[in-house]
């Protein structure tokens, strides 16, 4: 599959198989994550993969009731360790470079899923101290996205998109 094609068909998916999806298919979609580019090369991401049912009703639960990710085959927990952001970096690693860091990684998890046939939705409206408490989750670990994986059931329509002429300006803000 093209880099382009897969940006351009990936979606959101929150319908699932319920069938099991390999470690070797997880494997690979973490390893495209620590390919991604990171402030200073810190690398600061960690990943927690759950596939116990009640832990991701648990998981769903804290998420808002996102009830999706409960029925997902497994769920990645994101997480960021900002210790070397906040050494090399100061406030800015911590609050922007270290989730930019993630952003990126999670971007390539999902093109990654995509390109195996696997569907996946990136999540980030959860409550992080439930869900820390229910993963064990160590208190200067930041919880940043819950990656919902599995062989997909749905195939959503192609969202609109802004066009070009409304998103670049030339020079300077405003200027066409």
């Amino acid at each position: 599959m093209e880099t382009r094609e897969a940006i351009e068909n990936r979606r959101s998916i929150r319908i699932f198989q319920p069938r099991k999806v390999h470690k070797d298919l997880i494997a690979k979609i973490i390893d495209s994550a620590r390919w991604a580019p990171s402030s200073g090369n810190i690398q600061n991401w960690q990943f927690l993969i759950v596939e116990d049912k009640g832990r991701k009703l648990q998981i769903s639960e804290a998420a808002l009731g996102q009830t999706f990710i409960a029925l997902s085959p497994v769920n990645i927990i994101v997480c960021v360790d900002n210790a070397n952001m906040e050494m090399y970096y100061g406030k800015r690693g911590t609050d922007m470079y270290s989730y930019q860091n993630s952003a990126a990684a999670i971007q390539n998890m999902l093109l990654t899923a995509h390109s195996l046939g696997l569907g996946s939705c990136w999540v980030g409206a959860f409550d992080e101290d439930a869900l820390k408490r229910i993963l064990k989750i160590p208190d200067d670990i930041v919880p940043v996205a819950i990656i919902s994986v599995g062989y997909p059931s749905e195939q959503p329509p192609t969202p609109s998109r802004r066009n070009l002429d409304v998103l670049i300006y030339s020079e300077e803000w405003g200027k066409t």
